[in-house]
């Protein structure tokens, strides 16, 4: 894929690109991995992860103290890890402020209306983060490659969705597009990891096995949504997710640099006391208490 510079964005009205010709260069596939580096240890990666959840945790004040609208979506195959890196960047932040969508298979109701329609209700209001893990674009991907809709209607949803998004970001919504891609012998890996962990067999679905023999159906679809939808005013920031340590941390210090964001002064906590117990003594009351077994 040909690099792009794309432009900070928060609905300034930016008026839209014309969607780019595929080309050669646009198949992730055909490009090397990058450089393999030794695994990040697990005490480099807690060390950076809690700087930058320090930072997150600026971002959601200044979100909460601007009133700004900040909407995040997540892309990319099975295995890719999605999941690790949004619960990376949720897990010391509020869930009220950073709020995660990840919507099931649609109701028949959902099924008869306008495509985009269903998730239009979840975008961010004023002092809200929303993520999307997996998005509209799932017509552009699993529907287009599982027969879930038509050619027909996977291309007219790729000529629809830069109005859609051209909207959302003149609302006033900050719009932020990460696909993480990874290799098929790492996503190999990870899957054939799943089906021996206990912790994670839940992961597995018929759906990911059927998704997995149809890898460069995923290819083409990919391509097809990038050269579509990948504008100055929405573009796609792809991430290589094959070491997901280091995958994570560079999705985090990207996304805070997509967003213009202070540090909020606060007023210095200090706890108050303690009141006296005024009498109060504790009951002679049989609690059940949970055995110590560790």
């Amino acid at each position: 894929m040909a690099k792009r510079k794309g432009k900070r964005h928060g609905g300034n009205g930016s008026q839209a690109e014309p969607p780019r010709e595929p080309g050669p260069a646009d198949s992730l596939d055909e490009k090397p991995d990058q450089q393999q580096r030794e695994r990040m240890s697990e005490k480099e990666y807690q060390k950076a992860l809690f700087t930058l959840h320090v930072e997150l945790v600026k971002l959601q004040q200044w979100v909460q103290a601007s009133g700004s609208k900040v909407c995040v979506v997540f892309e990319g195959r099975d295995g890719a890890g999605k999941g690790g890196a949004i619960k990376a960047i949720t897990e010391r932040v509020s869930p009220r402020i950073f709020r995660v969508v990840a919507l099931p298979a649609p109701t028949d109701r959902e099924k008869s209306q306008m495509y985009v329609q269903r998730y239009l209700p979840h975008l961010p209001a004023a002092g809200e983060i929303v993520i999307f893990d997996r998005s509209w674009y799932n017509r552009a991907g699993v529907e287009r490659v599982m027969g879930f809709c038509t050619e027909a209607q996977a291309d007219e949803f790729l000529r629809a969705v830069p109005l859609v998004e051209r909207a959302i970001v003149h609302s006033g919504i900050i719009l932020i597009k990460y696909w993480l891609e990874v290799s098929p012998e790492e996503q190999t890996r990870r899957l054939q990891g799943r089906i021996k962990d206990g912790r994670k067999v839940w992961k597995l679905t018929d759906m990911d096995l059927r998704s997995y023999s149809r890898w460069y159906d995923y290819s083409r679809a990919r391509d097809a949504m990038f050269a579509a939808s990948d504008t100055d005013y929405a573009p796609w920031h792809v991430a290589n997710s094959n070491d997901k340590r280091r995958a994570r941390l560079n999705i985090i210090t990207h996304l805070l640099a997509q967003i213009p964001y202070q540090a909020i002064e606060r007023k210095p906590v200090k706890l108050p006391a303690r009141q006296k117990a005024g009498g109060y003594r504790e009951p002679d009351y049989p609690y059940r208490y949970v055995e110590d077994r560790y």
